[in-house]
């Protein structure tokens, strides 16, 4: 009976642990579902996938899943009120899940990074990413870990909106995938050993050959 109730309360932090709730920015729609605007929509479903749980469920606007990945509990979002309004996706699930800002990770394209490029910080501005104006704003604050994936800017006189709403073309498509495979590393590290360490070893472009 001691044994018993002893092996209860030694799986009772598991199951109590303060959670990471991991958010990727982007536009629902088959339409967006490719484009570089959707860059943290595309790390959330490799997360999914990698992590071995789907996102299945519809909260505070977005579409969430949940599980325990480094024995941690983790929560994976992709909010469903397209980009320029993501915080009051954001928000909500912050509140409702407690959150520890030190806690939120919010992924998103930036045309001010070259393709290829991945920045994480612990806090900052938006830059005039709407989608982290948005949640910032709802937050009440900017003082909260983010990735940013490097898209680039478009060459000659392409209009900003139709750039980011745009598929990749093939050749930039392959370095994408190159890319995201180091933001889902970068992910897994974080949650390991911290976002010092994930900054340290992930952080820059990609190299060559």
């Amino acid at each position: 009976m001691l044994d018993a109730l002893a092996k209860l309360i030694q799986h009772k932090p598991e199951s109590t642990s303060v959670p990471h709730l991991i958010v990727g920015l982007g536009n629902p729609g088959r339409e967006y579902r490719e484009s570089r605007h959707n860059a943290g929509f595309m790390v959330i479903d490799l997360l999914s996938q990698t992590f071995g749980f789907g996102l299945s469920r519809l909260q505070s606007k977005a579409l969430v899943g949940q599980g325990d990945v480094e024995g941690k509990r983790v929560i994976l979002a992709k909010p469903q009120t397209f980009m320029n309004l993501s915080g009051q996706s954001v928000g909500p699930l912050v509140r409702f899940y407690k959150i520890p800002l030190e806690n939120l990770l919010v992924i998103y394209d930036d045309m001010d990074l070259p393709l290829g490029t991945v920045r994480i910080r612990p806090s900052g501005g938006s830059a005039g990413q709407k989608g982290l104006a948005s949640v910032i704003e709802r937050l009440g604050t900017q003082d909260f870990p983010r990735v940013r994936i490097g898209i680039g800017r478009p060459n000659g006189r392409m209009d900003a909106r139709d750039y980011v709403l745009d598929d990749f073309n093939r050749g930039d498509k392959e370095l994408f995938n190159q890319v995201l495979e180091r933001v889902r590393d970068a992910v897994q590290i974080y949650l390991r050993e911290g976002l010092e360490t994930a900054m340290n070893r992930c952080n820059g472009p990609l190299e060559k050959g």
